[in-house]
């Protein structure tokens, strides 16, 4: 009798499976929509892989660390502008640099905010927003930190960085009153810009995440979430914060993480051997802060003690922003929305921390141009993707990941089939970037870049495998033996700087 049960709860079992089975072949070939993902891409100001899950074991980054446990973590990926405005402009447009007008930081001001539809390039949010998705941007997406565009001084002003973008463009500035004041913020309410730049570029105050601008961010992201859940229509949620960038700001708690006399210092604070101080830059946007303690310059070191100082402050400013990212993600998972949202986190260039003698951006070096590109596609474990990516290649994969049509005229290419097999053999594995009147390539073996210019070598050659801190250029020596990386080089020079 036993047997018998057993063998008609094996025949049940049989025919529960396979009603499964062709019930599922009945919705496939009735064409049953497939419910389309969710995404969160949260864009952050000056973050170079200073965390965790890129090695930096120094830095307190938890949240950030449990997101890329999950995701494909990008750790040779590179911007094409080392610059806010046009680093964001080349990736909201998938396209490479091809005018000066590209390499500013008001680039999307001057090809998107004031044209028509049929005139400017179609940034991936609006072709989101077009394919039936309901697009929110939070902070600084674009160049403005508000995604309006005014002057520094100036009060708030109803125009749109990127028209057609956003069903919704939101930000709190709080006590700062304007998304300017509050990008250079300090916690008593003051600004950069208010105080003449009498300030010191780095603040540690005893306040509430709330009390600086991200921790307002983070809250409105939050509240969004909500509301976004009861929307029909599938959302792409855009969060930018300010933070690391200058100053380096962040509640108390955060610098307490550190030990600031544990914190290494710049492994090379040298001009390279065979370069030259036009490739490098004098750190302008540093040293306007005029209450600094020293003064950066490509003719010594700081001082070993200030230099740790502003390390610890960079890594706060990242530690706080990490915490503010994690509160985001601690609502999408509260919501029940995680399962179907992909989760993007994006840094829109690196940052020199005193190497090259350097404290800030804007050269073709990886420090500045090597960032922080994490995707998590809930569909898919976490791995690690080492072939060389771009930053135009986001908007394509972003269109591939939601099954969306994506324009034909994009620089760059879908990175899915790169997530799902990170050795993929036909992959490009190459990146380009432009400044400072030169042109650049990224290979895994070399960085090579062309300079348009009288004042320094023609071309920088640095042999990432043998000097992985391009300490030394070895491009009067190698040079002639590298036709194909100088045919590579070549291939992207858009005409900048002819």
């Amino acid at each position: 009798m036993k047997e018998y049960i057993v063998k008609v709860r094996v025949i049940c079992l049989f025919m529960f499976l396979w009603a499964c089975l062709m019930l599922s072949a009945e919705s496939k070939a009735q064409n049953v929509p497939v419910e389309k993902p969710n995404f969160l891409f949260i864009a952050v100001d000056d973050l170079r892989p200073e965390l965790g899950a890129y090695g930096k074991e120094y830095a307190k980054t938890p949240n950030l660390d449990r997101l890329a446990s999950q995701s494909s973590v990008f750790t040779n990926h590179f911007v094409t502008v080392p610059t806010c405005g046009a680093s964001r402009h080349s990736m909201l447009v998938g396209k490479l640099p091809r005018s000066k007008a590209d390499l500013s930081n008001m680039a999307s001001v001057q090809h998107i905010s004031s044209k028509s539809k049929s005139e400017r390039p179609l940034t991936f949010l609006e072709q989101f927003r077009d394919q039936g998705y309901y697009t929110v941007g939070i902070g600084k997406i674009s160049h403005h930190p508000d995604g309006y565009v005014y002057d520094y001084a100036e009060p708030k002003s109803d125009v749109l960085e990127l028209p057609g973008s956003w069903d919704e463009m939101l930000f709190d500035p709080g006590k700062w009153e304007t998304g300017h004041n509050a990008f250079f913020g300090y916690a008593d309410g003051s600004n950069r810009t208010g105080k003449n730049k009498q300030v010191k570029p780095y603040e540690a105050a005893d306040v509430a995440d709330t009390g600086y601008p991200d921790g307002l961010t983070a809250e409105l992201a939050i509240q969004k979430l909500g509301e976004l859940k009861e929307e029909e229509k599938p959302f792409f949620l855009s969060v930018g914060f300010f933070k690391p960038h200058l100053p380096f700001t962040a509640p108390q708690k955060y610098w307490d993480l550190y030990e600031e006399s544990e914190i290494p210092l710049a492994p090379f604070p040298q001009i390279p051997e065979g370069s030259a101080k036009a490739s490098l830059l004098q750190s302008g946007e540093f040293n306007q802060y005029a209450l600094g303690e020293e003064k950066a310059s490509l003719d010594s070191q700081l001082s070993d003690e200030y230099a740790r100082k502003i390390r610890h402050a960079y890594l706060a400013a990242v530690s706080y922003v990490d915490a503010q990212i994690g509160k985001v993600l601690d609502e999408l998972e509260r919501q029940g929305l995680a399962e179907n949202t992909i989760v993007v986190v994006w840094g829109d260039h690196g940052w020199h921390l005193g190497d090259d003698l350097v404290w800030g951006k804007h050269t073709l070096f990886d420090w500045a141009l090597q960032s922080v590109l994490v995707i998590r596609n809930p569909a898919q474990k976490g791995n690690q993707v080492d072939q060389i990516v771009s930053s135009v290649d986001i908007y394509p994969t972003l269109l591939d990941l939601a099954g969306l049509s994506s324009a034909s005229d994009l620089d760059g290419q879908s990175m899915v089939g790169l997530m799902q097999n990170p050795s993929l053999p036909t992959w490009r594995n190459s990146a380009y970037s432009y400044f400072n009147r030169g042109n650049s390539v990224r290979t895994p073996d070399y960085r090579l870049t062309q300079y348009f210019r009288t004042n320094g070598p023609e071309y920088e050659l640095y042999d990432q495998q043998a000097d992985p801190l391009e300490t030394r250029n070895v491009a009067p020596e190698n040079l002639d033996g590298l036709s194909a990386l100088k045919s590579l080089l070549e291939k992207g020079n858009t005409g900048i700087f002819d």
